[in-house]
């Protein structure tokens, strides 16, 4: 089986794939590990044929659909996966309040966003409406924080992880946190080619059982999680990786209503920023016998105890 992962440290990708650990010794099918800049990039690896399994945001995955590509969302992993960030001399939503007057700082002013299609760019795009900002779309978030730093844009959006390189490298802070931005968005799930429902049950159960085991390692064992990703990726010590955790902390592998319904407001902003066409359905992009029988107990996207709600 060919996998599609994204960079996002918080993805049970790197914790599947580390020779580390069990997780998916009992599977017994080989696995490749393909890395991918964006969501819309993973797309055109599925329409060539070049992946069977994604991790990826939902909007991606609903303009592919759109298009004509046979995926199915067969689990979720992670919901609120979208940050702002700018310079500390910008008022955020802890000071304003008030998520109107945060956006009126910007305006005459660029926003960087991953690419077009991305659900960070999906976001910010139906977030400023008619204000006078422009977006910025960069092929890789990495590029957001020095160019805040240049004057090129006043503010980035992009995973936990953006929050916490910039925070790092240069003076700015989290302008408007993931909840306040789009509720229990999809940041990522698990997408599968739709063939593979019928062709191999069996592992698509099996995948996502150790799917949930990872999840439920992130969320309860953050810095044994931590160490294990910082062995995978490579010069990100271990608590730059759990600050990450910690930014938006909600893992799970279920598909709640919640997630479903959140993903499907989705559908009229892709229709009217001209990125699908189709009003597409429930049926159209979830799958969720599977994790249902993997997952029957209630979700738990909830907050860990080892972290104090921002909200509270």
């Amino acid at each position: 089986m060919n996998i599609g992962y994204l960079s996002t440290i918080y993805h049970t990708s790197f914790i599947l794939k580390s020779p580390d650990n069990k997780f998916l010794d009992s599977i017994g099918v080989d696995l490749n590990w393909t890395l991918f800049p964006t969501g819309p990039a993973m797309m055109e690896a599925f329409k060539s044929g070049e992946i069977d399994i994604g991790y990826i945001g939902l909007p991606p995955v609903m303009i592919g659909i759109d298009k004509g590509l046979k995926l199915k969302c067969v689990a979720g992993g992670h919901v609120e996966g979208t940050v702002m960030i700018s310079r500390d001399s910008f008022s955020s939503f802890d000071d304003l309040n008030n998520l109107d007057n945060v956006l009126k700082q910007f305006e005459g002013r660029n926003i960087g966003t991953p690419a077009q299609g991305s659900i960070h760019d999906v976001i910010i795009r139906d977030l400023i409406q008619d204000r006078d900002i422009s977006i910025i779309n960069y092929p890789w978030a990495d590029f957001i924080p020095s160019a805040i730093q240049t004057g090129e844009i006043a503010a980035g959006l992009g995973t936990p992880a953006l929050a916490t390189v910039a925070s790092r490298e240069i003076n700015s802070k989290l302008i408007i946190p993931p909840s306040k931005l789009w509720p229990y968005n999809p940041s990522y799930g698990i997408v599968v080619r739709e063939e593979l429902l019928n062709q191999d049950p069996d592992f698509i159960k099996n995948f996502l059982t150790e799917h949930e085991a990872a999840c439920n390692f992130i969320r309860n064992q953050p810095h044994d999680a931590a160490e294990v990703a910082a062995g995978e990726l490579g010069g990100i010590d271990v608590e730059f990786i759990l600050e990450t955790f910690q930014i938006s902390p909600r893992y799970c592998a279920s598909l709640p209503e919640e997630y479903i319904r959140s993903t499907l407001d989705f559908v009229s902003v892709l229709q009217k920023l001209g990125y699908m066409e189709k009003k597409i359905k429930k049926e159209d992009v979830f799958e969720l016998k599977f994790i249902q029988e993997v997952h029957p107990e209630p979700s738990h996207y909830y907050l860990p105890s080892y972290v104090v709600d921002p909200e509270n």
